[in-house]
Parts: C-alpha cells; sequence; structure tokens
C-alpha cells in the first residue's frame, strides 16, 4: 500500500500551512493517512466496482422542487441599523481586525 504520501511531502505541505509540524506530529499525521489509506483501498478489492453507477442522492426518487423567487418588502435599513452599536455611511462598523 503507497498512498503517496511521505513524512517530507507532510513536512513540505505542512510548511505552506505556515503549521510547522513536530517530528511526532508528522509521524501521527503519516499514521493517520496510512489508516484512511487502507480504509479507501478497501472499496478498490470490491469486485466490478467500476461497474457501479454513481449516486446522486440516497433516494432514487428524489426530486428537489424550488420555490419561485418573489420578491418580498424588506425591513427598512435605517431599522436594522438600529440593532448596532455603530455604523458609519449606512454600514455596520465593526473593529479592524487584520492588519
Amino acid at each position: 500500500m503507497n498512498s503517496g504520501f511521505t513524512k517530507e511531502k507532510i513536512n513540505k505541505l505542512a510548511d505552506l500551512l505556515l503549521i510547522g509540524l513536530t517530528d511526532e506530529e508528522t509521524q501521527m499525521v503519516f499514521d493517520e493517512f496510512e489508516v484512511i489509506d487502507a480504509e479507501i483501498n478497501k472499496i478498490n478489492v470490491i469486485p466490478n466496482i467500476q461497474n457501479v453507477k454513481p449516486m446522486t442522492h440516497a433516494l432514487d426518487d428524489f426530486v428537489c422542487v424550488l420555490r419561485n423567487d418573489e420578491v418580498e418588502e424588506s425591513i427598512p435599513l435605517e431599522e436594522l441599523l438600529e440593532n448596532s452599536d455603530d455604523t458609519e455611511d449606512g454600514c455596520v462598523s465593526v473593529p479592524k481586525v487584520v492588519g
């Protein structure tokens, strides 16, 4: 069984995500991928699996009925903004969270 994941690949991906992993964490992730890969490979040994038609829904007779898109009256903006502690130019003002 070879999932294509190596400890080096895991560390490279972790670095790209800016979440550097310790050796212990890398081993834990590697072990988890091995378990996931083993479970996925159980599907690959089912006879004639390639002949099974993909499902779009668990129920064969599933019908999605969408409602009509109708314009309705809305709450006036001024009334909505009354619920906010701080507004500016018709918008809710929030503290800056990104540098």
